[in-house]
């Protein structure tokens, strides 16, 4: 859990392009874009590999930041808060010329959320990967409670100084990656990361002026044993321009990243 990443596009490749059937190579869009892809919690940049590599054949940019703590940043868990992330992310926007198409797997759609509410001239549009869609004023610990048949939060715990969060290592897969085959995930859980806790207390502020008017697109997931299908839809109802649907667990950019991308493909063309 606590290893240094030290991981290669090979041997990503190696742990995930072997299990998973190709797919034709998207042909390149005549309309260029900036995707900044955010990971999900307990992951980091690696995560979306498969995915970049897909939409950067098709003509885009694509930016996979490590948020701190994740990756190869190094940040200890107790230096990092909400801002700590929305800053990184801030910087990110803040140097490009267009607006970016931001996408938010998981924990980080709060994230994404408030740096769309900070910046909304940088965005072009929002995408929640069966991600947190909440209200200003929610929080990831208000939005799961009394979530049933989550796997992810039954297994859920704080380390003993209350400053990073864990889901037991027996569950994970079960969790978050039941659909690729367990040599592959046992491969990379050594670059799974504790992730730090007091961003997860975070109280979303958003404004219905602001972040209410940047159109917003939901992937569910609908075979996700982590934030269950229902608990996705109550999220997005009503809020979302498009719902795109990957049968898939809760980490399609693992099991199913050429789908996954050409979703990604697809929203620009809305």
């Amino acid at each position: 859990m606590k290893k240094t990443l030290q991981i290669s596009s090979l041997t990503l490749v190696f742990l995930f392009s072997m299990f998973i059937q190709a797919h034709p190579t998207e042909v390149p869009s005549k309309k260029t874009k900036t995707y900044v892809l955010v990971q999900s919690a307990w992951l980091g940049a690696w995560q979306w590999q498969q995915v970049a590599q897909t939409l950067e054949t098709a003509g885009h940019t694509v930016i996979t930041p490590d948020l701190a703590g994740h990756g190869s940043d190094k940040t200890p868990a107790s230096d990092i808060t909400m801002e700590t992330y929305v800053n990184q992310l801030l910087a990110i926007l803040d140097s490009q010329q267009e607006k970016v198409v931001l996408v938010g797997h998981s924990f980080n759609g709060i994230t994404v959320s408030r740096v769309a509410e900070l910046r909304p001239k940088k965005i072009d549009c929002l995408v929640y990967l069966t991600a947190f869609l909440l209200p200003n004023g929610a929080s990831f610990y208000d939005a799961v409670q009394g979530v049933p048949d989550s796997k992810a939060v039954e297994n859920f715990f704080l380390s003993e100084d209350q400053t990073q969060a864990f889901v037991k290592e027996e569950a994970m897969q079960n969790a978050f990656a039941h659909d690729i085959p367990a040599e592959a995930f046992n491969q990379a859980k050594a670059y799974i990361v504790p992730e730090p806790a007091t961003p997860l207390g975070y109280k979303l502020e958003v404004t219905d002026a602001v972040f209410g008017k940047i159109p917003k697109y939901y992937i569910e997931c609908t075979e996700d044993r982590a934030i269950p299908i229902a608990s996705q839809r109550g999220m997005y109802e009503g809020k979302v321009k498009k719902v795109f649907t990957l049968n898939s667990s809760h980490t399609p950019n693992f099991s199913q990243p050429d789908k996954l991308a050409f979703i990604l493909l697809d929203v620009i063309r809305k």
